[in-house]
């Protein structure tokens, strides 16, 4: 490239503009091969434009270009047929009625396991139950909510006695001979979703509950923290009553979760190795749990393996504060959390799940057919005794 100042290619445009009248415009060449990239064009949005369009078409800078790149790599890569894809929830999700992004994704068999809070499988059993929740206001005043037995989550409002009859539906189901004895979150809400399945279609509901629909597609849903959320505490006051004996295995679910990713990596579709994704809402605990399976295979059972080979995270958080939430995939690759020859695909997105969750969805539904059902939650022995093979053969 020749040697050009900012004066010479002043003085060579304005000699070429000698008539504004005249204008004509200008044949630029680009010089940079950073240059080559799809254009950014300001067409017009019109009434006829749909949510893929608008992601392909219309997404094109900021976050909405990180937000139209997760969706093509979610729709376009990431739900191969060879890719088990887990996806993790935080936040208030199901309050805001965002079962209705989970539900179909899992039916789609784009989703082969979860990894929540379990506030959220606590405020999805109202749905089940046939409770209502409202829109409302975050600037309510919030003494007079106390008066009326009114409960706000931001702008989600509803009955106090919501949350008393679901207390109860869950200290009555655990009660049940099934239910006494230890066993990993999975089963526990595989148990769960089984009853409200029943109850929902005695209720003539058309559509099920994320753990009812998790039941159905055989979706195992993991709860890293299961004591806390409303029914970890309706748990142990049943224990403190001297009345149940269910009691959580976490060390069942830190080992069932890292066999998925495992059975998925080494033996993927038709026994040939596969690959392992992760689709992040949010941050926290449950995407700690879900990434933390990649640390356990190789750190701690000693296998050998490279970590997740897709990452796609919807965030608000900050990187620099030293949280999980907001820690980049770069980051994740010094823990062995993402395979290093992958890390240029992975994208965080910043932005709100309540924005970024329906257009995901509706996205990957328009774009990619259904995947067969993994069947996952119905595989846990298969999974673990797996994983026990590969853990023996490495430790010799």
């Amino acid at each position: 490239m020749p040697y050009r100042t900012h004066s010479v290619i002043k003085k060579k445009y304005e000699e070429e503009i000698v008539d504004i009248k005249q204008f004509k415009r200008p044949k630029l060449k680009n010089r940079s091969s950073y240059l080559k990239a799809n254009k950014i064009v300001p067409k017009n949005i019109s009434k006829d434009t749909t949510i893929t369009g608008m992601v392909d078409n219309y997404f094109q800078a900021y976050n909405a270009a990180r937000l139209s790149e997760a969706c093509r790599v979610f729709a376009g890569e990431m739900l191969d047929s060879d890719v088990t894809v887990g996806m993790s929830l935080t936040g208030a999700l199901t309050p805001a009625g965002l079962g209705s992004c989970v539900k179909p994704l899992m039916e789609a068999g784009f989703v082969d396991w979860i990894v929540s809070t379990g506030a959220n499988m606590y405020h999805d059993t109202h749905f089940a139950l046939g409770h209502t929740l409202h829109k409302g206001s975050p600037f309510l005043d919030d003494i007079k909510l106390r008066d009326q037995w009114v409960i706000r989550i931001y702008d989600v409002l509803f009955d106090a006695d919501v949350l008393y009859s679901t207390d109860a539906f869950y200290r009555k189901l655990i009660l049940l001979p099934e239910f006494q004895k230890k066993m990993p979150t999975s089963e526990f809400y595989y148990r769960v979703g089984k009853y409200l399945y029943k109850l929902e279609k005695n209720f003539g509901m058309k559509e099920h509950s994320v753990l009812a629909t998790a039941y159905k597609c055989g979706v195992p849903i993991y709860t890293s923290s299961p004591g806390d959320s409303s029914i970890g505490m309706n748990v142990a006051a049943v224990e403190l009553e001297g009345k149940g004996k269910l009691e959580f295995d976490v060390n069942r679910d830190v080992n069932e979760t890292a066999a998925i990713v495992l059975n998925g990596k080494k033996r993927g579709k038709n026994g040939k190795p596969g690959r392992s994704g992760v689709l992040i809402f949010g941050g926290g605990s449950p995407k700690n749990f879900m990434l933390q399976t990649e640390p356990q295979i190789q750190e701690v059972l000693g296998i050998q393996e490279k970590g997740h080979d897709f990452f796609l995270q919807f965030t608000d958080a900050r990187p620099d504060t030293g949280g999980l939430s907001g820690a980049t995939p770069s980051e994740a690759v010094s823990w062995g959390k993402v395979d290093p020859d992958k890390l240029p695909g992975t994208i965080v997105c910043y932005t709100d799940t309540t924005i970024a969750m329906p257009i995901l969805t509706a996205y990957a539904l328009n774009k990619h057919k259904p995947r067969k059902l993994k069947r996952l939650a119905e595989k846990t022995d298969e999974l673990m005794a797996f994983l026990n093979k590969e853990f023996k053969k490495a430790n010799k």
